[in-house]
């Protein structure tokens, strides 16, 4: 028979192996399953960091595995700029409501994500002299609501970095974040509010969702750029249904 914390261990480590294959995969968007999920079993001030945890593992990885494919000027530019959206994205936080901040993300990554899947000719960066803007509008999400991703996908799109330069200077710039993250975290008291054991129980699940997405992002580029929009379509749609329930 199941005892609570079985039930409870096991949905953890579920939760886990899908957010960081997704992360693996993509590069991105593992705090968008695992946060509002891990929430439904633990505190928020819990779920947050076993989500960056599994997070910089992540990072790490590819970092160490795929650094030949880190583009570092961009992802230098993505960093450095993102520090500077990060006090914006907490004013907003304040004084703006949630779901029309949302909302606005959400329309903007369904009008990218539509016009990047049906138009034949798509528009692209020949270079890292704009990255500044994504990397600041990425600060201002992350800095509201813990969504840098979006930003980064559509600008790594707009370079049209194959998957493999996509997804590591991608984990180069949230193995940076992360990092920054987990020391907030520390400094603030928020993991002693999580238990040793449910860091060790990620672990293996992280490992897994690794090897899992590094197994599925073995794709021809432009499957690989087909598959980000759609999965930017299905955040898009995420962020409009979680602000209508909100609004209810």
């Amino acid at each position: 028979m199941f005892t609570p914390a079985v039930v409870e261990i096991s949905a953890i480590a579920a939760i886990v192996l899908i957010a960081t294959t997704f992360r693996t995969t993509f590069g991105f968007g593992e705090a968008l399953i695992s946060v509002p999920l891990l929430a439904l079993f633990l505190p928020v001030q819990a779920a947050a960091p076993i989500a960056v945890f599994a997070s910089i593992i992540v990072a790490a990885t590819s970092v160490i595995l795929d650094w030949r494919h880190i583009q570092l000027r961009g992802a230098s530019r993505l960093i450095a700029s993102t520090l500077f959206g990060l006090p914006i994205g907490i004013l907003l936080l304040k004084i703006a409501p949630e779901g029309i901040i949302k909302g606005i993300l959400a329309a903007l990554l369904i009008f990218f994500s539509g016009y990047s899947l049906l138009s034949p000719k798509r528009f692209s960066l020949a270079d890292d002299r704009l990255a500044w803007i994504f990397g600041v509008c990425a600060g201002v999400c992350g800095g509201s609501y813990g969504m840098n991703g979006p930003p980064l996908a559509i600008y790594g799109s707009l370079r049209r970095w194959p998957p493999e330069k996509f997804r590591a200077t991608l984990q180069a710039y949230f193995l940076v974040a992360s990092s920054l993250a987990m020391c907030g975290y520390w400094f603030s008291g928020f993991c002693s509010a999580t238990e040793d054991h449910f860091f060790l129980w990620a672990l293996a699940p992280t490992v897994g969702g690794i090897l899992l997405g590094r197994q599925i992002g073995r794709q021809s580029s432009e499957r690989f750029h087909r598959l980000l929009h759609i999965f930017l379509l299905l955040i898009a749609v995420g962020l409009i249904a979680e602000s209508c329930l909100n609004y209810k």
